[in-house]
């Protein structure tokens, strides 16, 4: 039976297992690296595409090194008060590791050695570690949780036929929801108002007829009628 054994075995041994984990988790972390020159460059930074079960046992892993990361930032800004920008082997660099400055130093730093012993020892990649440290925990610096996520791939993996999954982090490949614009209408107020040209003269609108000049001459000919008739 196999009571309150969690995971799954994924035909693998443990050592086997681990070793999966620990490769996977790392691969995830160095897509953020500077691969530019790379012949192995990832194609998409912060994804891999796996299996989907690999996808679920590794993302617990992946959110625990970035919580690590974080709880030590603190002490990374407390250290920084007393660092020193002189180039390593200098004079000055020498004088900063005699004084009291690198003593309290190295006791703010304390808290990042720590944290970065724990990721090394979950990740076994420095360079991975080294990524962690300096990109990714920043960024999610403000977010409380919920570093990753994982879509599921219609096409099957080729040979087996085994369901693949996306695990990529949150904020880098999220999609925009588009909200379509509403169409502006010309109010009705503006169309009954009479349109005037640049001159500043009214121009007559769609369906009225301007008056002519010989309306006009016409009218003037016809003899005007007063309201009581003269018998002969």
């Amino acid at each position: 039976m196999r009571h309150r054994r969690r995971g799954r075995v994924l035909g693998r041994s443990p050592s086997h297992r681990k070793a999966l984990y620990k490769n996977l988790a790392s691969a995830l972390f160095l897509t953020e690296r500077d691969a530019d020159l790379d012949d192995n460059a990832p194609k998409v930074k912060g994804r891999i595409i796996t299996t989907l079960p690999k996808a679920k046992e590794i993302r617990p892993l992946v959110e625990k090194c970035i919580t690590i990361a974080k709880k030590s930032l603190p002490s990374a800004e407390q250290a920084q008060q007393f660092a020193t920008s002189s180039e390593r082997g200098s004079d000055e660099y020498k004088q900063w590791r005699k004084s009291d400055q690198w003593q309290k130093w190295a006791a703010a730093r304390s808290g990042v050695v720590t944290a970065q012993r724990r990721c090394l020892r979950l990740l076994g990649d420095k360079q991975a570690v080294a990524i962690l440290f300096s990109k990714i925990a920043p960024a999610f610096a403000d977010r409380p949780g919920g570093y990753t996520r994982i879509l599921k791939l219609a096409k099957p993996r080729l040979g087996d036929a085994g369901q693949r999954a996306i695990l990529e982090f949150v904020g880098e490949n999220d999609r925009v929801k588009l909200i379509s614009q509403r169409p502006a209408f010309v109010d009705d107020s503006d169309e009954d108002q009479p349109q005037q040209d640049s001159s500043g003269t009214e121009v007559a609108q769609a369906g009225e007829t301007a008056p002519n000049d010989g309306d006009e001459q016409q009218e003037s000919t016809q003899p005007q009628t007063t309201g009581s008739a003269t018998n002969p």
